[in-house]
């Protein structure tokens, strides 16, 4: 990329967002202490900003989404224990094999369906009996969004009883969940209904810089700040951090839906090239097939018109608050550019 990196239109991930000028100047004014010892006025506000939001006892500010879900699956499991999860779930596929390397639990992974779900069959199956051959069953793990699909209130409401009326906790990946809330329409309490804890990505979409808020009730975050603590997590004068993120969830969740009909505008478009085979977003993430020969070209047509995204013949798109309509349609404009030379010299050929 460019030394004016700002300028890119980027297309890799929701994590690449900036603060707004109304974050920094939140990040600015706040009050700061030292939170290992629990004093930082403003991680303190955005703890009891979140539980209250999402309708649990307490909350806990991690450096990452990837430490939240991991102090999570830490403490709701001990050595020996299990989790059942999607094998596309970010707590098994993408987070390093946290919790089998660092607290010795065992994932239990099993396919995932495909509209994100996990056959509640599949789950019930996975269970293992009190018996000590085997790893015990403690957790169900998911993950809303996951691959931008997002996951119905009834099917989550179902696979958490399930998990409940068989002696399981319940774990959230709520990385996206507040794409999920903006596209069902519900509050962020409908949302984790069922949940023995949520894990809040704040430097996706919402558009903080860092952070994510583990919610659960005050045993479990109690357990979790240990583990935080232990993790490296503690980050003492983190208050700026917290600012911004509490100014992400209570300004700028409601804003997704522009990303979403990016998404859509994006696929649209695509939809037109007859090389593409392009999936309908649910949310701010599209996916594209396009052939494999094309790839090199059209990531080099695309860095020259200022454009970055993982060029692959399975192609994932993000759209995010640094990306307008207008970004979109340049956007478009050369895809189309490049599919039509790249068609023409193909029949050259």
């Amino acid at each position: 990329m460019s030394e004016n990196q700002s300028s890119w239109i980027d297309l890799r991930s929701d994590t690449v967002t900036r603060p707004s000028p109304a974050m920094r100047a939140a990040m600015h004014a706040a009050e700061l202490g030292d939170d290992v010892y629990g004093d930082d006025p403003s991680v303190n506000r955005l703890q009891d900003y979140a539980a209250d939001l999402f309708g649990y006892e307490a909350a806990l500010f991690a450096p990452s989404g990837t430490q939240s879900n991991l102090l999570a699956l830490l403490s709701h499991c001990g050595r020996g224990d299990e989790y059942i999860a999607g094998q596309e779930a970010h707590t098994y596929k993408y987070e390093g094999g946290g919790a089998a390397v660092l607290g010795s639990i065992q994932p239990q992974p099993l396919q995932n369906q495909a509209d994100g779900t996990i056959a509640l069959e599949d789950i019930a199956a996975a269970i293992k009996p009190d018996d000590f051959h085997f790893a015990r069953s403690r957790l169900l793990a998911l993950e809303n969004t996951i691959g931008g699909k997002v996951l119905s209130l009834e099917y989550t409401g179902a696979a958490t009883s399930l998990a409940h009326e068989r002696g399981l906790a319940t774990h959230l990946d709520g990385a996206r969940i507040c794409n999920a809330i903006v596209k069902l329409g519900i509050s962020p309490r409908e949302a984790v209904r069922g949940f023995d804890s949520v894990s809040v990505c704040l430097s996706k979409g919402l558009g903080a810089p860092v952070g994510s808020v583990l919610c659960g009730d005050k045993a479990l975050i109690a357990q979790a700040t240990r583990w935080r603590k232990m993790l490296g997590g503690g980050m003492r004068q983190a208050g700026g951090l917290a600012a911004a993120a509490q100014y992400a969830l209570g300004h700028q969740m409601a804003r997704l839906a522009e990303d979403h009909d990016n998404a859509e505008r994006l696929a649209h478009g695509l939809r037109q090239i007859d090389a593409l085979s392009v999936q309908t977003p649910q949310t701010n993430i599209i996916y594209a097939d396009l052939p494999a020969a094309a790839c090199a070209g059209l990531d080099s047509l695309l860095r020259q018109h200022g454009i970055i995204a993982r060029v692959t013949p399975h192609m994932r798109m993000v759209t995010h608050l640094d990306i307008s309509a207008a970004d979109i349609d340049k956007v478009l404009a050369v895809f189309k550019t490049f599919f039509n030379n790249w068609k023409t010299e193909s029949n050259i050929s």
